[in-house]
């Protein structure tokens, strides 16, 4: 079926055709000026999202010791710190059918390690100081009460958790894209991605016409019963009710050690993905340090305590990490996952159920000793 003229009424009727983008650079630049095109869905509080360009051609490294290997055609930020990874193809560009996915996550994968909140606060100020936007004016949309460090920092952890959203853009989108983008969305726990079709229309004089349609929403649909993630992050007492609900005494025991430690020598970050989670933080060598992420999925093995080693590795080192590694006791399938940790230079997120946790009393306290070594160096 031939591509349809949309009608503009007014001093008669005009006839706007289908008008591809000449050029991908100038489909990119539309896009950074106008990010309201990609604005769909609100936050937590009812107010509608709207997204805020960090960088263009946002440099990936693939290590802490090398510079940017790959490019992000666009990153951009909402108020709540959830961070949007955005890749632009044309429809003749053949990689728009599933090569570009390998990159996207790429980008993910590594942005996620090696985007911390210095380098994100640098690069939206020099985006808005090449735009010769007021920073003033580009924080208020984004602050609240905040201070920009914290909320870069917000962002960083957003990425480490992989709280993010992964946006593949084109003025059409491929069945075999479609397909991807669904299955992806209802395997992914943290990360909502989607593909925009952005089709352009063209009229008279310099009339344009840009019209947007999202796939992947029904996916994203399935995993809450609102059809959105969260973006308000969770508080103690829902995680705690929901354990209530859910766990039996010995686990729900396990989570109140792990979660008063947290409380009492760090802090607790509420998660925002469908299910209850919480984030433990401590501080260490003058940092706050993201250790870990205790979460309630659905099914039996509900509960789980994930430890965030590429997060660690960052701030602290490598050896910090291993010998924190060598400190955990190896319950459950967690010995198995801290054996290939250390192999892959400890980037990952190893993680152990509460159940096995609960199996003996002492074995909450061995974790949190080790985590005390950790942040006690």
């Amino acid at each position: 079926m031939t591509d349809q003229p949309v009608f503009l009424l007014g001093q008669g009727l005009q006839a706007l055709e289908v008008s591809g983008f000449e050029t991908e650079a100038e489909f990119q630049e539309l896009l950074a000026r106008h990010p309201r095109v990609l604005d769909f869905g609100t936050l937590a509080d009812g107010r509608p999202l709207r997204l805020v360009l960090v960088a263009r051609e946002m440099g990936v490294a693939t290590s802490a010791e090398s510079g940017s290997a790959y490019w992000l055609d666009h990153l951009f930020v909402d108020a709540e710190g959830v961070p949007t990874l955005v890749e632009v193809k044309r429809a003749t560009d053949t990689r728009i059918r599933r090569e570009v996915v390998g990159q996207m996550l790429d980008y993910a994968a590594n942005g996620a390690r090696y985007w911390p909140a210095a380098l994100l606060q640098h690069s939206f100020e020099e985006t808005c100081k090449a735009d010769g936007r007021d920073l003033a004016e580009a924080y208020g949309e984004l602050l609240d009460e905040r201070s920009p460090g914290d909320f870069w920092a917000l962002v960083e952890e957003r990425l480490a958790a992989g709280q993010m959203r992964l946006l593949f853009v084109a003025d059409r989108i491929p069945l075999e894209l479609r397909a991807i983008v669904e299955f992806l969305n209802r395997q992914m726990r943290h990360t909502d991605v989607y593909a925009v079709e952005l089709t352009q229309y063209r009229g008279a004089g310099e009339l344009t016409v840009l019209v947007p349609r999202v796939y992947g929403e029904v996916a994203t649909a399935a995993k809450s019963p609102s059809g959105q993630q969260r973006s308000a992050p969770r508080t103690r007492e829902e995680l705690e009710a929901a354990l209530e609900r859910r766990c039996t005494p010995e686990v729900r025991r396990v989570a109140k050690a792990l979660l008063d430690h947290a409380q009492e020598r760090g802090r607790l970050v509420g998660g925002t993905a469908r299910y209850p989670s919480m984030n433990l933080h401590y501080q260490a060598s003058g940092q706050w340090v993201p250790v870990g992420t205790l979460s309630l999925y659905d099914g039996a093995a509900a509960g789980e305590l994930a430890f965030s080693f590429g997060s660690i590795t960052k701030r602290l080192g490598r050896e910090a990490v291993a010998r924190f590694a060598d400190a955990l006791p190896p319950v459950g399938e967690l010995g198995k996952k801290l054996a290939v940790q250390r192999e892959s230079g400890f980037n990952g997120w190893p993680g152990v159920s509460l159940s096995a946790l609960a199996v003996d009393p002492g074995i909450v306290e061995h974790v949190i000793q080790a985590i005390e070594q950790l942040v006690d160096r």
